[in-house]
């Protein structure tokens, strides 16, 4: 469910815009970031603990 939450926002986004995401979900943590990397977004890491991965994601295409 949180994979489709951020496919829906980042569809929305043009190129160069940026978006905060915070993910808790275990399984979220991997399935998001590798979705992301493989459609054309760059991903930066703000934060990484047991909690919370917090990461930034910048349309590039």
């Amino acid at each position: 469910m949180a994979l489709l939450i951020a496919k829906r926002a980042v569809h929305a986004l043009d190129v160069g815009d940026t978006l905060e995401i915070h993910i808790t979900d275990t399984g979220a943590r991997q399935d998001i970031p590798r979705y992301l990397s493989n459609h054309g977004f760059f991903i930066d890491v703000r934060l990484d603990n047991q909690l919370v991965l917090e990461i930034i994601v910048t349309k590039r295409q």
